[in-house]
């Protein structure tokens, strides 16, 4: 991912007729909106160019700069990039945001690269450019980049399982759940598309003639995913003391479709989390304090489902609960843009799933890409617990969370 050059950037303002460039001239009124949908039209690359698209914000409809009256800030870049992660494009998008000084002024260049896994959706609408029209995509254009997800990703989780068929995926679930959770209702309602159709849209199959269940079509539909995924669980351990080797006072191997799976361990986290009662205060009120925040610890458990690795492991995720911490391992170590360096910092994120990312956050268990470390960091920090600890090795990421020494609760 090369930023392009000031001359790149050049021709592609000047050329009206370009598909690979749009031109905002301030960020209000509808602007964002219209933005965010160039983003997604620019990532499915329908014409594929295999080149990225470029938006430039601070620029008018005929390819001139605005003038002094506006200013490219901090903020506007902020925002800018905060398109990538707000959760409203899925599956997230590749792009980077620069302030650059072209035609003897300053604008914000958003440059977004074509997506590997299309097609892609704004709020459950596929939007897409041909020429200088934007619209959103009819069924034959969803079938084109069904097939352009099907020759160019490399993602595991949209290859195909052999073996597997549709009658191991639950069309009722995913008809009456997971479709109107991931489609608009309106694009629903006109659309026409068969069950195969809508399934290799969401990246469920291979493709409409290779009607095959994905990885990511198991996991999230499969009836019974593990038969098929054997890594797909979650193992829980209650340990009675701080040492491998104390007693394990609960053990439960977490499964079912995604959906399922999550919510069951949630259920766990819930019914394990225990609560000490402050009657020291000298309040009349009872006050109750968690020995560790549940939103660090669901944040953790599904950045871990959604970023191990699927491929040569039969590891599940592992969740070992001590008296003076709880331990979540993910099979899967740093991937893409984000290395054992840069882990856990704000920015630094990529996708080894892009396509089961997209079904978390359809399902709600996401609700922006690339926060849930700084959550769990946050809901620790307003807990009085100590910040969470990562281990990151190449092939595994270890995150520790400790009890706030003076709360002692197990």
């Amino acid at each position: 991912m090369k930023p392009l050059t000031d001359e790149e950037l050049l021709a592609l303002i000047l050329n009206l007729e370009s598909d690979r460039a749009e031109r905002k001239q301030a960020w209000k009124g509808d602007a964002p909106e219209k933005v965010r949908q160039a983003v997604c039209a620019f990532a499915n690359d329908l014409p594929n160019h295999r080149l990225p698209g470029v938006l430039f914000v601070g620029v008018k409809d005929d390819g001139t700069p605005m003038g002094p009256e506006f200013v490219v800030s901090d903020d506007l870049l902020l925002t800018l990039a905060d398109i990538k992660t707000d959760g409203k494009i899925t599956p997230p998008p590749t792009l980077t945001v620069a302030k650059r000084h072209l035609l003897g002024r300053e604008v914000a260049v958003v440059t977004v690269w074509p997506a590997d896994a299309p097609p892609v959706r704004l709020d459950g609408r596929i939007w897409i450019r041909i020429g200088p029209r934007r619209g959103q995509a009819s069924g034959q254009d969803e079938r084109v980049l069904n097939e352009k997800r099907r020759y160019r990703d490399q993602s595991f989780d949209t290859h195909p399982v052999g073996g597997s068929s549709l009658d191991d995926l639950s069309r009722s679930y995913f008809e009456n759940e997971y479709l109107p959770q991931a489609v608009a209702r309106d694009v629903l309602e006109v659309n026409g598309r068969s069950y195969e159709e809508r399934l290799a849209s969401l990246g469920m199959i291979a493709s409409v003639d290779e009607p095959t269940p994905t990885v990511v079509g198991l996991l999230t539909l499969g009836k019974s995913p593990r038969t098929w995924v054997p890594s797909a669980y979650v193992q829980f351990l209650r340990i009675r003391g701080t040492e491998w080797g104390d007693p394990v006072v609960d053990e439960s191997e977490i499964d079912g479709n995604l959906d399922t799976m999550l919510r069951r361990l949630d259920d766990k986290l819930k019914a394990t989390l225990a609560v000490a009662v402050d009657f020291t205060s000298g309040s009349t009120t009872e006050v109750r304090a968690a020995g560790y925040p549940l939103s660090a610890l669901q944040q953790l458990a599904r950045n871990a489902v959604m970023h191990r690795t699927y491929e040569g492991t039969n590891a599940p995720v592992r969740i070992y609960w001590f008296d003076d911490r709880i331990e979540i391992a993910n099979p899967g170590g740093p991937y893409g843009a984000v290395t054992q360096e840069n882990f856990g910092r704000p920015g630094a994120s990529d996708y080894r799933n892009p396509i089961l990312a997209a079904a978390l956050k359809n399902m709600g268990f996401v609700q922006r890409f690339g926060f849930g470390i700084a959550e769990a960091r946050r809901a620790m920090a307003a807990n009085g617990n100590p910040p969470p600890e990562f281990q990151v090795e190449p092939t595994n990421v270890l995150a520790t969370l400790r009890l706030a020494v003076a709360r002692g609760v197990s």
